[in-house]
């Protein structure tokens, strides 16, 4: 009996890989209960918003659709935020689980996973739930560019054109690797103007970068794809951080003649040793994060802005120890101001990462939670960009990243 089971959930792996070579976007909802049908299991895809609140249910046809679900206070929630799978309490029916739902590290929302019937062996039917959804994550992360009705189930009011720019040029909130994590956040989500972050990890070199451009609206979000595009090119081609941030210079120069200026960190983290080297140009500087307290900020490593030349070839480095965290932001998080006026501040954001690592949660869950304390403070969203990328260099934090 066993092996009968086993071999149908082997099944329904396969059906849903056939399936998916030729489903539409906006069919996958469908096509997943067609293939977990012979298995008595239905599934209900949620996609959590940019705005990391609500988990929203991928429409099926023929069936309604469920109202969104909160991420604080629902199983579905924290099914989500601790990236983990909650289980039916005791007798309750149906059976239910909310399984966290990843494409590698990025958490893309949960499944809700409908039994007909209670498992004979709830953990191995909870395990097989788990496989299940790690490959509907990979699904949905593949057919997102092939149409829109993905795009819109994520969305809760329409993007602007500097939005939609830049959210499809930067890479996924979350990666990680053994003994890493690189997480960020970037708020207004629907109309983000000259912020942006981007990261690429090979071998054993980890390289990120937070920017910052001048102004607002469309120009703004040109003038950090420009400083983006020119960096990785740079950086494809084999170019050191000095190179990265000529690059950058030359591609303002040349594209902006009415002169435009990018503020950003650039960074390298060398993994077999813990060598942290960076470049500041014209940014606040990061904080580093050692036994759960902010240590000092990073101060070396001085250049003018990218896009006004500058033939200083300085670069900062830094030691890490195993467990270190190293917080990159904009001005957009400090300069933050709550009605009466009062600053977000860089005491209060140290305060605030400080009490948010003691309850020792997933780093995209810490980072959510930061991003929203500054929300809070500000009694709504930011006027100006707000961005905060994580660098964790700890193979406890990465493992915790996975469900």
């Amino acid at each position: 009996m066993r092996r009968e089971i086993e071999a149908a959930w082997d099944a329904v792996i396969v059906d849903l890989l056939r399936r998916a070579k030729l489903v539409r976007p906006d069919a996958l909802a469908a096509e997943i209960n067609a293939a977990t049908g012979p298995v008595g299991v239905e599934v209900t895809v949620y996609v959590v918003d940019h705005e990391q609140e609500r988990l929203w249910a991928l429409p099926e046809r023929g069936k309604p659709t469920p109202p969104p679900l909160a991420l604080d206070g629902s199983a579905a929630g924290r099914a989500f935020t601790l990236i983990r799978t909650e289980e039916p309490t005791p007798g309750e029916t149906p059976y239910r689980l909310w399984v966290a739902m990843i494409d590698g590290s990025e958490r893309l929302g949960v499944a809700e996973v409908v039994a007909r019937r209670p498992p004979d062996d709830p953990e191995a039917f909870r395990s097989r739930c788990e496989v299940m959804i790690g490959l509907v994550g990979h699904l949905l992360t593949a057919k997102l560019p092939y149409g829109d009705a993905l795009h819109v189930a994520r969305r809760t009011r329409p993007m602007s054109p500097a939005g939609e720019l830049l959210l499809h040029l930067l890479p996924p909130l979350t990666f990680s690797c053994h003994g890493l994590v690189v997480s960020a956040v970037l708020e207004p989500c629907y109309d983000v103007g000259g912020d942006a972050y981007d990261y690429a990890v090979d071998g054993s070199l980890a390289r990120v970068m937070v920017l910052d451009a001048m102004g607002r609206g469309l120009s703004a979000g040109l003038t950090s794809a420009a400083a983006i595009a020119s960096i990785r090119a740079a950086r494809r081609n084999g170019g050191q951080l000095p190179v990265l941030a000529r690059a950058a210079d030359d591609a303002l120069l040349e594209q902006f003649p009415d002169v435009r200026f990018v503020t950003g960190v650039l960074a390298e983290l060398e993994m077999t040793s813990g060598v942290l080297h960076y470049l500041n140009a014209g940014h606040p500087p990061p904080l580093l994060i050692r036994d759960g307290r902010v240590v000092k900020s990073l101060t070396g490593g001085r250049r003018r802005p990218l896009g006004l030349e500058d033939d200083s070839t300085e670069v900062g480095a830094e030691t890490l120890q195993p467990g270190d965290w190293v917080l990159i932001y904009t001005d957009g998080v400090t300069e933050a101001y709550d009605p009466s006026g009062e600053r977000f501040g860089v005491s209060r954001l140290t305060e605030v990462i400080e009490r948010s690592m003691a309850d020792r949660l997933p780093v995209p869950e810490t980072l959510r939670r930061l991003s929203h304390t500054v929300l809070e403070h500000q009694g709504g969203r930011p006027t100006d960009d707000a961005t905060i990328l994580l660098v964790v260099w700890s193979e406890v934090a990465a493992e915790r990243t996975q469900l």
